[in-house]
């Protein structure tokens, strides 16, 4: 309905207000779920690999097949992925991750149990960069995000353009606004620009000069990831106590469930904080890795106490450094820009991760030989 054709100017600020909580708690929802798999496997590498009683695969060889499938998705699909509605993603998403699932829970050998990791990353890689897009329009996706009632979900428009160029100013508008404009003679000349500006169509030029422009924040996120995973899959599962009396496994499910814990407090703080210097949080993250790699050698920290502290905030500055790389990226790039934007960024913490991966196998086996 026309905003000007609305005789109860509160009645509507309660709708919108409602639509805008409903939105935040459906994509809250969608990262928590796509993540969730991605997670669950990292988390469990040590136990997935004793459940096969495999002496020469490490944790890295987990995270090597978490990641992969991700990078490659992260590093072509921005480049054709607008032409597949977002419903049909999501379905993608959810169908790979219950089969990951089942292919880890059953699995009998450790090829099906790699095999499982892999459709895992298909599926949070898929999502990630979907939902991260997604976030343009608006800011679970079947029955809580509020959808305007002509938005392309399930197909392409008639026109053959994208869903990135059919949805109009008012459907595009982002989720938070930060400010309001009541004249109703400039809201229409918002509208009306805001149109002109989002039927403009990217060349692959035009995405290639988007993607030079985003190195800055691509970079230091791959570092921070590069670090951080580094740490945990490369260092954590050496990192053990004897004297404890947490076993082995437990031990490192406490690495990796605290790192998770600071993840996803950091990730929420964007409310109460913003840090626009990603690299100082890359210098930080590259320092746990050296303290934590000194510690690996030289065993002279005393207890698991202190490796869950360092852990805790390793994942704080993860969390942190993800989600201001991406709000800055909304802030500062072009209203007709942001939809490719978001999804091309979305690999340098991948990028990061799978050259940690590969810096992992050596050192693993390096300090394994000792």
């Amino acid at each position: 309905m026309d905003r000007a054709l609305n005789s109860d100017p509160v009645n509507t600020a309660d709708t919108e207000g409602r639509q805008r909580w409903r939105n935040w708690i459906g994509f809250w929802l969608l990262g928590l779920c796509n993540n969730f798999a991605y997670v669950v496997m990292l988390s469990a590498a040590h136990d997935i690999l004793q459940k096969q009683e495999s002496q020469n695969s490490t944790t890295p060889a987990v995270l090597l097949a978490d990641i992969l499938p991700t990078l490659i998705i992260k590093f072509t699909a921005p480049f054709y992925i607008h032409k597949v509605p977002y419903g049909f993603r999501v379905l993608v998403c959810f169908v790979t991750a219950v089969i990951s699932f089942l292919m880890v829970s059953f699995s009998t050998t450790i090829f099906m149990s790699i095999f499982g990791v892999v459709f895992a990353s298909i599926s949070s890689g898929l999502g990630e960069l979907s939902f991260l897009a997604l976030s343009v329009f608006f800011r679970s996706y079947f029955f809580l995000l509020v959808f305007p009632s002509s938005f392309p979900q399930w197909r392409r428009h008639e026109d053959g353009h994208s869903p990135s160029t059919v949805v109009n100013s008012q459907e595009r508008r982002p989720l938070i606004e930060e400010e309001t404009d009541t004249d109703e003679n400039s809201e229409t000349t918002q509208e009306e620009r805001g149109v002109r500006q989002e039927h403009q169509t990217l060349t692959f030029t035009d995405q290639i000069y988007i993607i030079k422009g985003l190195l800055k924040f691509i970079i230091p996120l791959g570092v921070v990831y590069f670090a951080e995973y580094f740490i945990n899959q490369g260092l954590l599962e050496l990192l053990y106590f004897p004297a404890s009396h947490l076993s082995h496994a437990e031990q490192y499910r406490w690495y990796q469930t605290l790192y998770q814990i600071g993840v996803f407090a950091s990730r929420t703080s964007l409310v109460c904080f913003k840090i626009r210097k990603i690299f100082l949080m890359s210098l930080l993250q590259c320092l746990n890795a050296v303290v934590l790699g000194f510690a690996v050698y030289y065993q002279f920290l005393p207890n698991p106490w202190v490796v869950f502290i360092i852990v805790l905030y390793e994942g704080l500055l993860g969390g942190a450094a993800y989600v201001n790389t991406f709000f800055f990226i909304r802030e500062e790039t072009a209203k007709h820009e942001r939809e490719f934007a978001m999804a091309a960024a979305s690999v340098g913490d991948s990028l990061g991760i799978a050259l940690s991966a590969a810096a992992a196998f050596p050192v693993h086996h390096y300090f394994c030989s000792l």
